[in-house]
Formats: C-alpha cells, structure tokens, sequence
C-alpha cells in the first residue's frame, strides 16, 4: 500500500517522466546522495501520510496490490531506471508502513519498548495482546480501503 506518488507533485518519480539523467559519483558520493534521495521520499510519505490522517488529503490516493501492478508494469515498460525507481520507492513505502507506531508493525513494537523502558517493567499480557488486536484491526482496515480503491479505480 502506497501513497500514490505518481500523481504527487511533490515527488521526484512520475510514471510519465524519465528517471533523471545518469550520474557518476564516487562510491561515497553515491552513498551519500542515495541517503539524500531516500530521505527525501520518505518525508514525502510522512507528510502525506499525516495529511490522511488529517483529512487533508483524500484517501483515494492509497494505493493496493491492483495499482501497485499497474504501475510496476508500467515502469518496467518505460525501462529499468524507471523500474528501478519504482522498486526503490515500493521498498522506501513498505520501511515506512513497517515503522508506523502500529502495535504489530515493527513501529509499534518500538512503542511497546519505549513504554515497558518509561514503565520500569514489562507490560501485561494481556496490555500487548489488547495492543495486537488494535494493530491487526488498524492494518485489514488501511488494507482494505487501499484494495477497496484499487477495485474501484477499475470499474471507473
């Protein structure tokens, strides 16, 4: 699930633009610009992942399994920088989604540690048992409108 950043303006990968031009970089330079770009990819998500939770920003523009195939199919159709961005930017989006503070998610395990670390003590069974169901609850929610849009999208 994705944020549709082929139609953000704020993104540098557009389906309809070629990639940027081939640059030479020395191998800490590469690095070094590489942490930039993802850097730069990922607080777009925040950011437009914050505006939906805020109604800022229509959840229309999340994405599924259905999109995520187009699109994968059309930037393998443009080339494989095109391709290439594409699977940078799915892999950025799914670090993201795994970071979110969701109890299940790797996000919220943070959360559960930061708590038991505040607390002194490890939480309750039954506290982190309560903290999976909300998290299972939040994801086959966000699942669905994401797979909801995608059918959708179709038969528009």
């Amino acid at each position: 699930m994705t944020a549709n950043a082929y139609s953000m303006p704020e993104s540098n990968y557009c389906a309809h633009h070629s990639p940027p031009q081939a640059r030479r970089y020395t191998p800490r330079g590469a690095l070094s610009h590489a942490a930039e770009e993802a850097w730069s990819i990922t607080a777009i998500q925040g950011r437009l992942f914050w505006r939906m939770v805020l109604g800022q920003f229509s959840m229309k523009n999340l994405n599924g399994p259905l999109s995520i195939a187009e699109y994968a199919g059309d930037s393998a159709e443009a080339g494989v920088a095109s391709f290439m961005s594409f699977l940078v930017l799915i892999s950025l989006s799914l670090g993201f989604l795994n970071l979110l503070p969701i109890p299940i998610l790797d996000g919220g395990q943070i959360v559960f540690q930061l708590v038991e670390w505040l607390k002194g003590s490890p939480l309750s069974e039954r506290a982190q048992a309560f903290g999976q169901q909300v998290g299972i609850a939040l994801l086959i929610l966000l699942m669905g409108v994401a797979l909801f849009n995608d059918i959708a999208r179709q038969f528009s």
